[in-house]
Protein backbone atom coordinates (compact mmCIF):
# COMPACT_ATOMS: atom_id res chain seq x y z
CA UNK A 1 0.00 0.00 0.00
CA UNK A 2 1.39 3.36 -0.84
CA UNK A 3 0.64 6.45 1.25
CA UNK A 4 1.37 9.88 0.79
CA UNK A 5 4.32 11.45 2.06
CA UNK A 6 3.22 13.30 4.65
CA UNK A 7 2.75 10.54 6.72
CA UNK A 8 6.76 10.01 6.75
CA UNK A 9 6.83 13.31 8.39
CA UNK A 10 4.17 12.32 10.89
CA UNK A 11 6.03 8.75 11.68
CA UNK A 12 9.95 10.27 12.25
CA UNK A 13 8.38 12.64 14.79
CA UNK A 14 6.39 9.97 16.73
CA UNK A 15 9.72 7.67 16.12
CA UNK A 16 11.76 10.67 17.92
CA UNK A 17 9.42 10.91 20.72
CA UNK A 18 9.52 7.11 21.41
CA UNK A 19 13.27 7.29 20.66
CA UNK A 20 14.26 9.34 23.16
CA UNK A 21 11.79 8.16 25.98
CA UNK A 22 13.25 4.47 25.82
CA UNK A 23 16.30 5.13 25.26
CA UNK A 24 18.78 7.20 27.97
CA UNK A 25 21.74 7.34 25.41
CA UNK A 26 19.10 8.22 22.59
CA UNK A 27 20.76 11.71 20.51
CA UNK A 28 17.32 13.09 20.21
CA UNK A 29 16.86 16.59 22.23
CA UNK A 30 15.17 15.76 25.65
CA UNK A 31 12.10 17.84 24.61
CA UNK A 32 11.21 14.79 22.87
CA UNK A 33 10.77 12.71 25.95
CA UNK A 34 7.77 14.37 27.49
CA UNK A 35 4.19 12.75 27.57
CA UNK A 36 2.59 13.96 24.54
CA UNK A 37 -0.62 16.37 24.68
CA UNK A 38 -3.93 13.80 24.34
CA UNK A 39 -4.46 13.38 21.16
CA UNK A 40 -7.36 11.43 18.71
CA UNK A 41 -4.29 10.16 16.73
CA UNK A 42 -2.42 7.04 18.81
CA UNK A 43 0.73 5.78 17.36
CA UNK A 44 1.50 2.12 17.47
CA UNK A 45 4.86 0.42 17.56
CA UNK A 46 6.34 -2.67 16.88
CA UNK A 47 3.70 -3.45 14.15
CA UNK A 48 5.06 -7.28 12.38
CA UNK A 49 4.28 -7.57 8.67
CA UNK A 50 2.00 -10.22 10.04
CA UNK A 51 -0.14 -7.98 11.68
CA UNK A 52 -3.09 -6.84 9.51
CA UNK A 53 -4.78 -3.42 9.70
CA UNK A 54 -7.95 -5.60 11.08
CA UNK A 55 -5.61 -6.94 14.01
CA UNK A 56 -4.98 -3.41 14.79
CA UNK A 57 -8.91 -2.18 14.65
CA UNK A 58 -10.14 -4.56 16.66
CA UNK A 59 -7.61 -3.46 19.94
CA UNK A 60 -9.60 -0.15 19.68
CA UNK A 61 -12.72 -0.14 17.96
CA UNK A 62 -14.88 -1.07 20.65
CA UNK A 63 -13.77 2.19 22.62
CA UNK A 64 -15.11 4.08 19.63
CA UNK A 65 -15.10 4.82 15.71
CA UNK A 66 -11.71 4.67 13.91
CA UNK A 67 -12.16 7.10 10.75
CA UNK A 68 -8.26 6.89 9.58
CA UNK A 69 -5.74 3.96 9.55
CA UNK A 70 -2.38 4.22 8.37
CA UNK A 71 0.43 1.32 8.63
CA UNK A 72 3.37 2.42 8.21
CA UNK A 73 5.53 -1.08 7.33
CA UNK A 74 8.42 0.05 6.46
CA UNK A 75 8.79 1.59 10.18
CA UNK A 76 6.93 -1.25 11.75
CA UNK A 77 4.23 1.13 13.03
CA UNK A 78 0.88 2.19 12.44
CA UNK A 79 -1.23 5.49 12.94
CA UNK A 80 -4.98 5.52 14.07
CA UNK A 81 -7.15 8.33 14.17
CA UNK A 82 -10.24 7.98 16.23
CA UNK A 83 -13.40 9.73 16.13
CA UNK A 84 -12.69 12.16 19.06
CA UNK A 85 -10.53 12.61 22.00
CA UNK A 86 -12.28 11.11 24.56
CA UNK A 87 -12.06 7.02 22.72
CA UNK A 88 -8.26 8.12 22.46
CA UNK A 89 -8.27 8.22 26.37
CA UNK A 90 -10.31 5.64 26.67
CA UNK A 91 -8.08 3.13 25.32
CA UNK A 92 -4.74 4.23 26.16
CA UNK A 93 -5.87 4.93 29.71
CA UNK A 94 -7.00 0.65 29.69
CA UNK A 95 -3.41 -0.20 27.85
CA UNK A 96 -1.30 1.64 30.55
CA UNK A 97 -1.95 -1.25 32.73
CA UNK A 98 -2.45 -4.19 29.85
CA UNK A 99 0.16 -5.14 27.65
CA UNK A 100 -1.48 -5.34 24.18
CA UNK A 101 -0.40 -8.45 22.32
CA UNK A 102 -1.55 -9.21 18.51
CA UNK A 103 -0.45 -12.34 17.16
CA UNK A 104 1.60 -13.29 19.93
CA UNK A 105 3.68 -10.00 18.97
CA UNK A 106 3.81 -7.43 22.02
CA UNK A 107 2.55 -4.08 20.57
CA UNK A 108 3.31 -0.39 22.25
CA UNK A 109 0.39 2.23 21.61
CA UNK A 110 1.03 6.10 22.90
CA UNK A 111 -0.66 9.07 21.65
CA UNK A 112 0.76 10.90 18.68
CA UNK A 113 2.29 14.63 18.79
CA UNK A 114 -0.12 15.27 15.77
CA UNK A 115 -3.72 16.30 16.87
CA UNK A 116 -4.71 14.83 13.20
CA UNK A 117 -4.33 12.86 10.13
CA UNK A 118 -4.29 14.54 6.85
CA UNK A 119 -4.64 13.03 2.99
CA UNK A 120 -6.10 12.45 0.17
CA UNK A 121 -5.10 9.06 -0.13
CA UNK A 122 -8.32 7.25 -1.22
CA UNK A 123 -6.32 3.81 -0.79
CA UNK A 124 -5.78 3.70 3.05
CA UNK A 125 -8.04 1.24 4.96
CA UNK A 126 -11.43 2.55 5.69
CA UNK A 127 -13.30 2.19 9.84
CA UNK A 128 -14.07 -1.50 9.15
CA UNK A 129 -11.34 -3.70 9.31
CA UNK A 130 -9.78 -4.77 6.32
CA UNK A 131 -12.09 -3.40 3.76
CA UNK A 132 -11.26 -0.70 1.88
CA UNK A 133 -14.07 2.29 1.36
CA UNK A 134 -16.16 1.72 -1.57
CA UNK A 135 -17.61 4.17 -3.80
CA UNK A 136 -20.75 5.54 -2.74
CA UNK A 137 -23.72 2.98 -3.76
CA UNK A 138 -27.12 3.01 -2.33
CA UNK A 139 -26.54 0.21 0.12
CA UNK A 140 -24.65 1.32 3.58
CA UNK A 141 -22.96 -1.05 5.57
CA UNK A 142 -23.73 -0.34 9.65
CA UNK A 143 -21.29 -1.41 12.55
CA UNK A 144 -23.11 -0.81 15.86
CA UNK A 145 -20.70 0.21 18.68
CA UNK A 146 -20.79 0.29 22.27
CA UNK A 147 -24.57 -1.79 21.65
CA UNK A 148 -26.09 -1.73 24.85
CA UNK A 149 -29.66 -2.11 23.71
CA UNK A 150 -30.93 -4.44 21.10
CA UNK A 151 -30.96 -3.01 17.59
CA UNK A 152 -33.60 -4.70 15.27
CA UNK A 153 -34.86 -3.89 11.64
CA UNK A 154 -37.81 -1.84 13.27
CA UNK A 155 -35.08 0.11 14.93
CA UNK A 156 -32.70 0.96 12.31
CA UNK A 157 -36.08 1.42 9.51
CA UNK A 158 -36.80 4.38 12.51
CA UNK A 159 -33.22 5.92 12.14
CA UNK A 160 -32.50 5.49 8.32
CA UNK A 161 -36.16 5.95 6.56
CA UNK A 162 -36.30 9.96 7.18
CA UNK A 163 -33.31 10.09 4.67
CA UNK A 164 -34.67 8.60 1.41
CA UNK A 165 -37.03 4.92 0.56
CA UNK A 166 -35.43 2.05 2.37
CA UNK A 167 -36.11 -0.74 0.73
CA UNK A 168 -34.07 -3.74 2.41
CA UNK A 169 -32.35 -4.53 5.79
CA UNK A 170 -30.74 -7.54 7.11
CA UNK A 171 -28.77 -7.99 10.30
CA UNK A 172 -26.47 -10.04 11.46
CA UNK A 173 -22.95 -10.36 13.80
CA UNK A 174 -19.17 -10.26 12.91
CA UNK A 175 -16.19 -10.38 14.73
CA UNK A 176 -16.34 -6.59 14.42
CA UNK A 177 -19.80 -6.69 16.28
CA UNK A 178 -23.22 -6.28 15.58
CA UNK A 179 -23.89 -5.06 12.25
CA UNK A 180 -26.70 -3.98 9.25
CA UNK A 181 -26.69 -3.83 5.61
CA UNK A 182 -29.24 -1.03 4.17
CA UNK A 183 -30.34 -0.92 0.71
CA UNK A 184 -31.90 2.55 0.28
CA UNK A 185 -33.72 3.03 -3.24
CA UNK A 186 -31.16 5.67 -4.52
CA UNK A 187 -27.70 6.32 -4.02
CA UNK A 188 -28.20 9.86 -3.15
CA UNK A 189 -30.34 8.58 -0.45
CA UNK A 190 -27.59 6.54 1.07
CA UNK A 191 -25.43 9.24 0.64
CA UNK A 192 -27.17 11.59 2.33
CA UNK A 193 -27.93 9.38 5.14
CA UNK A 194 -24.11 8.77 5.58
CA UNK A 195 -23.62 12.29 5.81
CA UNK A 196 -26.43 12.94 8.55
CA UNK A 197 -25.49 9.54 10.55
CA UNK A 198 -22.20 8.89 10.48
CA UNK A 199 -20.80 8.44 13.87
CA UNK A 200 -23.92 9.62 15.90
CA UNK A 201 -25.49 7.66 18.65
CA UNK A 202 -29.08 5.62 18.34
CA UNK A 203 -29.88 5.93 22.36
CA UNK A 204 -28.01 8.68 24.58
CA UNK A 205 -24.30 7.40 25.24
CA UNK A 206 -24.34 4.48 23.63
CA UNK A 207 -25.15 2.30 19.98
CA UNK A 208 -23.38 4.33 17.86
CA UNK A 209 -23.34 4.44 13.80
CA UNK A 210 -20.12 3.48 11.98
CA UNK A 211 -21.23 3.89 8.62
CA UNK A 212 -19.40 2.78 5.11
CA UNK A 213 -20.77 2.07 1.45
CA UNK A 214 -21.10 -1.48 0.51
CA UNK A 215 -19.47 -3.27 -2.51
CA UNK A 216 -22.67 -5.31 -3.01
CA UNK A 217 -25.29 -4.18 -6.07
CA UNK A 218 -28.51 -6.24 -4.58
CA UNK A 219 -29.57 -7.48 -1.42
CA UNK A 220 -31.56 -10.91 -1.11
CA UNK A 221 -34.07 -10.80 2.10
CA UNK A 222 -35.75 -14.04 2.51
CA UNK A 223 -38.06 -13.39 5.50
CA UNK A 224 -39.69 -10.58 7.28
CA UNK A 225 -38.43 -10.52 10.55
CA UNK A 226 -36.83 -8.91 13.28
CA UNK A 227 -33.68 -9.80 11.69
CA UNK A 228 -34.24 -9.03 8.35
CA UNK A 229 -36.81 -7.30 5.81
CA UNK A 230 -37.99 -6.42 2.27
CA UNK A 231 -40.27 -3.34 2.80
CA UNK A 232 -40.97 -4.16 -1.07
CA UNK A 233 -42.55 -7.40 -0.04
CA UNK A 234 -44.45 -7.45 2.46
CA UNK A 235 -45.57 -11.00 1.83
CA UNK A 236 -42.34 -13.18 2.37
CA UNK A 237 -42.87 -15.48 5.78
CA UNK A 238 -41.41 -14.68 8.78
CA UNK A 239 -39.84 -17.61 9.34
CA UNK A 240 -37.92 -21.10 7.69
CA UNK A 241 -40.34 -23.88 8.02
CA UNK A 242 -39.76 -26.25 10.80
CA UNK A 243 -37.71 -23.37 12.64
CA UNK A 244 -37.87 -21.16 15.73
CA UNK A 245 -37.93 -17.40 14.67
CA UNK A 246 -36.10 -16.09 17.47
CA UNK A 247 -32.73 -15.83 17.41
CA UNK A 248 -30.42 -17.09 20.11
CA UNK A 249 -32.09 -20.38 21.37
CA UNK A 250 -32.67 -23.86 19.64
CA UNK A 251 -35.65 -25.58 19.40
CA UNK A 252 -37.59 -26.92 22.30
CA UNK A 253 -35.76 -30.36 23.59
CA UNK A 254 -32.43 -29.58 22.48
CA UNK A 255 -31.97 -26.25 23.61
CA UNK A 256 -27.93 -27.27 25.27
CA UNK A 257 -27.47 -28.89 21.93
CA UNK A 258 -24.51 -28.47 19.10
CA UNK A 259 -25.38 -26.03 16.28
CA UNK A 260 -26.38 -28.27 13.05
CA UNK A 261 -23.41 -29.56 11.02
CA UNK A 262 -22.56 -26.96 8.35
CA UNK A 263 -23.54 -23.86 11.24
CA UNK A 264 -21.29 -21.10 11.53
CA UNK A 265 -18.60 -22.00 14.12
CA UNK A 266 -18.86 -19.43 17.00
CA UNK A 267 -15.92 -17.60 16.99
CA UNK A 268 -14.82 -17.50 20.89
CA UNK A 269 -11.90 -15.91 19.66
CA UNK A 270 -13.96 -11.78 19.63
CA UNK A 271 -14.66 -13.10 23.25
CA UNK A 272 -10.73 -13.02 24.53
CA UNK A 273 -10.31 -9.42 22.55
CA UNK A 274 -8.80 -7.36 25.50
CA UNK A 275 -10.10 -4.01 23.49
CA UNK A 276 -14.22 -5.78 23.92
CA UNK A 277 -13.30 -6.49 27.56
CA UNK A 278 -11.64 -2.59 28.62
CA UNK A 279 -14.89 -1.53 26.41
CA UNK A 280 -17.15 -3.44 29.00
CA UNK A 281 -15.31 -1.89 32.06
CA UNK A 282 -14.98 1.50 30.91
CA UNK A 283 -11.18 1.29 30.23
CA UNK A 284 -10.71 -0.66 33.72
CA UNK A 285 -11.41 -4.23 35.25
CA UNK A 286 -13.37 -4.83 38.56
CA UNK A 287 -11.39 -5.17 41.74
CA UNK A 288 -9.76 -8.47 42.32
CA UNK A 289 -9.59 -8.86 38.18
CA UNK A 290 -6.14 -9.18 36.88
CA UNK A 291 -7.19 -10.12 33.31
CA UNK A 292 -3.63 -11.97 32.74
CA UNK A 293 -5.22 -15.71 33.34
CA UNK A 294 -4.62 -17.96 30.18
CA UNK A 295 -6.37 -21.05 32.20
CA UNK A 296 -9.50 -21.63 30.81
CA UNK A 297 -10.68 -24.52 32.53
CA UNK A 298 -12.21 -24.69 36.16
CA UNK A 299 -12.41 -26.91 38.97
CA UNK A 300 -15.90 -27.02 40.76
CA UNK A 301 -16.49 -29.08 44.03
CA UNK A 302 -18.16 -29.46 46.75
CA UNK A 303 -21.54 -29.84 44.85
CA UNK A 304 -24.47 -31.00 45.90
CA UNK A 305 -24.92 -34.52 43.19
CA UNK A 306 -28.32 -34.87 43.69
CA UNK A 307 -29.44 -31.85 43.12
CA UNK A 308 -26.78 -30.52 40.15
CA UNK A 309 -26.35 -31.23 36.45
CA UNK A 310 -24.59 -30.28 33.74
CA UNK A 311 -27.28 -27.82 32.10
CA UNK A 312 -27.52 -26.16 35.98
CA UNK A 313 -24.11 -25.74 35.72
CA UNK A 314 -23.83 -23.99 32.18
CA UNK A 315 -26.78 -21.72 33.38
CA UNK A 316 -24.81 -20.39 36.20
CA UNK A 317 -21.39 -20.37 34.84
CA UNK A 318 -22.35 -18.57 31.44
CA UNK A 319 -22.96 -15.55 33.26
CA UNK A 320 -19.21 -14.72 32.75
CA UNK A 321 -18.77 -16.22 29.73
CA UNK A 322 -19.59 -18.92 26.68
CA UNK A 323 -18.92 -22.40 27.88
CA UNK A 324 -17.00 -25.06 25.74
CA UNK A 325 -17.58 -28.02 27.44
CA UNK A 326 -18.61 -29.63 30.80
CA UNK A 327 -17.71 -32.51 32.75
CA UNK A 328 -18.53 -34.20 36.04
CA UNK A 329 -15.72 -36.44 37.53
CA UNK A 330 -16.87 -40.27 38.04
CA UNK A 331 -14.71 -41.03 40.89
CA UNK A 332 -16.07 -37.62 42.23
CA UNK A 333 -19.34 -36.77 41.97
CA UNK A 334 -19.63 -33.77 43.73
CA UNK A 335 -16.65 -32.65 41.14
CA UNK A 336 -17.58 -31.10 37.71
CA UNK A 337 -14.79 -29.37 35.04
CA UNK A 338 -16.03 -26.55 33.19
CA UNK A 339 -14.13 -25.32 30.28
CA UNK A 340 -15.11 -21.80 28.88
CA UNK A 341 -14.73 -19.22 26.06
CA UNK A 342 -10.76 -17.99 27.23
CA UNK A 343 -8.71 -17.38 30.29
CA UNK A 344 -10.22 -13.72 31.28
CA UNK A 345 -13.73 -15.36 31.06
CA UNK A 346 -12.42 -18.67 33.61
CA UNK A 347 -10.90 -15.60 35.60
CA UNK A 348 -14.22 -14.25 36.22
CA UNK A 349 -16.33 -16.94 36.92
CA UNK A 350 -13.46 -17.99 39.64
CA UNK A 351 -13.67 -14.77 40.97
CA UNK A 352 -17.32 -14.21 41.33
CA UNK A 353 -18.45 -17.57 42.17
CA UNK A 354 -16.01 -18.73 45.23
CA UNK A 355 -17.92 -19.72 48.15
CA UNK A 356 -21.13 -19.28 46.70
CA UNK A 357 -23.95 -20.99 48.12
CA UNK A 358 -25.96 -23.44 45.67
CA UNK A 359 -28.69 -26.45 46.99
CA UNK A 360 -26.78 -25.69 50.78
CA UNK A 361 -23.34 -26.30 49.43
CA UNK A 362 -20.51 -23.74 49.04
CA UNK A 363 -19.06 -23.79 46.20
CA UNK A 364 -15.09 -24.22 45.77
CA UNK A 365 -14.15 -22.53 42.50
CA UNK A 366 -10.50 -23.02 41.16
CA UNK A 367 -8.56 -23.21 37.89
CA UNK A 368 -7.97 -26.90 36.94
CA UNK A 369 -4.64 -28.36 35.91
CA UNK A 370 -5.98 -29.52 32.72
CA UNK A 371 -5.74 -26.93 29.95
CA UNK A 372 -8.60 -28.46 28.57
CA UNK A 373 -11.56 -31.09 28.86
CA UNK A 374 -11.34 -33.84 25.92
CA UNK A 375 -14.61 -34.93 23.71
CA UNK A 376 -15.94 -37.97 25.66
CA UNK A 377 -19.23 -39.62 25.74
CA UNK A 378 -19.46 -38.03 29.44
CA UNK A 379 -18.52 -34.80 28.61
CA UNK A 380 -21.22 -32.52 26.87
CA UNK A 381 -20.80 -30.11 24.64
CA UNK A 382 -21.68 -26.31 24.86
CA UNK A 383 -19.52 -24.67 22.54
CA UNK A 384 -22.30 -24.40 19.76
CA UNK A 385 -25.11 -23.90 21.98
CA UNK A 386 -27.27 -21.25 20.77
CA UNK A 387 -27.85 -20.01 24.80
CA UNK A 388 -23.96 -18.88 25.36
CA UNK A 389 -24.66 -15.50 25.89
CA UNK A 390 -21.75 -13.72 24.94
CA UNK A 391 -22.30 -14.76 21.39
CA UNK A 392 -24.22 -11.54 21.08
CA UNK A 393 -24.09 -8.62 23.05
CA UNK A 394 -20.54 -9.66 24.46
CA UNK A 395 -19.63 -5.68 25.56
CA UNK A 396 -22.98 -5.74 27.52
CA UNK A 397 -22.58 -9.16 29.23
CA UNK A 398 -19.20 -8.33 30.56
CA UNK A 399 -20.69 -5.55 32.27
CA UNK A 400 -23.57 -7.39 34.27
CA UNK A 401 -21.14 -9.35 35.61
CA UNK A 402 -21.31 -9.58 39.26
CA UNK A 403 -21.35 -12.21 42.51
CA UNK A 404 -24.52 -13.75 42.81
CA UNK A 405 -26.87 -11.04 44.51
CA UNK A 406 -30.53 -11.58 46.42
CA UNK A 407 -32.12 -9.87 43.00
CA UNK A 408 -32.50 -11.53 39.56
CA UNK A 409 -33.28 -10.02 36.18
CA UNK A 410 -36.02 -11.68 33.80
CA UNK A 411 -36.24 -11.07 29.58
CA UNK A 412 -37.56 -12.20 26.98
CA UNK A 413 -40.80 -12.59 28.72
CA UNK A 414 -44.58 -13.21 26.79
CA UNK A 415 -45.92 -10.31 25.62
CA UNK A 416 -48.54 -10.87 28.01
CA UNK A 417 -47.22 -12.20 31.05
CA UNK A 418 -48.11 -11.05 34.12
CA UNK A 419 -46.28 -10.46 37.45
CA UNK A 420 -48.32 -12.99 39.58
CA UNK A 421 -47.24 -15.72 36.70
CA UNK A 422 -43.70 -14.49 37.20
CA UNK A 423 -43.98 -15.17 40.95
CA UNK A 424 -45.75 -18.44 40.78
CA UNK A 425 -42.89 -19.54 37.77
CA UNK A 426 -40.51 -18.82 40.67
CA UNK A 427 -41.70 -18.97 44.63
CA UNK A 428 -40.69 -22.92 44.53
CA UNK A 429 -36.69 -21.69 45.20
CA UNK A 430 -37.63 -19.15 48.07
CA UNK A 431 -39.35 -16.45 49.40
CA UNK A 432 -39.94 -13.61 46.83
CA UNK A 433 -39.79 -10.05 48.81
CA UNK A 434 -40.46 -7.94 46.30
CA UNK A 435 -41.01 -8.33 42.20
CA UNK A 436 -41.54 -5.51 38.92
CA UNK A 437 -42.56 -6.00 35.91
CA UNK A 438 -42.00 -3.24 33.61
CA UNK A 439 -41.44 -2.90 29.60
CA UNK A 440 -37.92 -1.69 27.67
CA UNK A 441 -38.50 -0.92 24.39
CA UNK A 442 -41.43 -2.71 23.94
CA UNK A 443 -40.58 -5.88 25.67
CA UNK A 444 -41.43 -7.47 28.89
CA UNK A 445 -39.00 -7.72 31.72
CA UNK A 446 -38.90 -8.38 35.29
CA UNK A 447 -37.17 -7.67 38.43
CA UNK A 448 -37.41 -10.07 41.23
CA UNK A 449 -35.92 -9.67 45.02
CA UNK A 450 -35.18 -13.05 47.02
CA UNK A 451 -34.87 -13.14 50.56
CA UNK A 452 -31.01 -15.02 49.88
CA UNK A 453 -28.65 -15.06 47.70
CA UNK A 454 -28.53 -18.54 47.45
CA UNK A 455 -32.47 -18.69 46.19
CA UNK A 456 -31.76 -16.24 43.74
CA UNK A 457 -29.26 -18.08 42.68
CA UNK A 458 -31.07 -21.65 42.52
CA UNK A 459 -33.86 -19.91 40.69
CA UNK A 460 -31.20 -18.83 38.09
CA UNK A 461 -29.99 -21.94 37.63
CA UNK A 462 -32.97 -24.13 37.73
CA UNK A 463 -35.41 -21.28 35.59
CA UNK A 464 -32.88 -19.90 32.93
CA UNK A 465 -33.96 -21.15 29.22
CA UNK A 466 -37.17 -22.71 31.17
CA UNK A 467 -40.48 -21.70 28.62
CA UNK A 468 -42.99 -19.29 29.95
CA UNK A 469 -45.80 -19.19 27.26
CA UNK A 470 -43.74 -20.66 24.41
CA UNK A 471 -41.01 -18.10 25.36
CA UNK A 472 -37.67 -19.14 26.49
CA UNK A 473 -36.90 -16.43 29.28
CA UNK A 474 -33.23 -15.53 30.16
CA UNK A 475 -32.12 -14.89 34.32
CA UNK A 476 -29.18 -13.03 35.16
CA UNK A 477 -28.06 -11.61 38.55
CA UNK A 478 -29.29 -7.75 39.11
CA UNK A 479 -26.92 -5.21 40.88
CA UNK A 480 -29.79 -3.53 41.48
CA UNK A 481 -30.14 -3.18 45.76
CA UNK A 482 -33.63 -2.78 45.91
CA UNK A 483 -36.86 -2.47 43.35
Amino acid sequence: MTHPSVYSDVASGDLCQVEAATNPHSSFPKVFAKMTEPSKVIHIRNVGHEISENDLLQLVQPFGVVTKLVMLRAKNQALLQMHDISSAVNALQYYTNVQPSVRGRNVYIQFSSHQELTTMDQNAQGRKGGEQDSQPNRILLVTIHHLLYPITVEVLHQVFSPHGFVEKIVTFQKSAGSQALIQYQSRQSAVQARNALQGRNIYDGCCQLDIQFSNLSELQVNYNNERSRDFTNPSLPSEQKGRSSQTGYGDAGGMYALQPPGARAVAFSQMGNAAAIAAAFSGGLPPGITGTNDRCTILVSNLNPEKIDEDKLFNLFSIYGNIIRIKFLRSKPDHALIQMGDGFQAELAVHFLKGALLFGKRLEVNYSKHANINAAPDTHEYAGSNLNRFNRNAIKNYRYCCAPTKMIHLSTLPPEITEEEIVSHLEEHGTIVNSKLFEVNGKKQALVLFETEEQATEALVCKHASTMDRSVIRISFSQLQTI
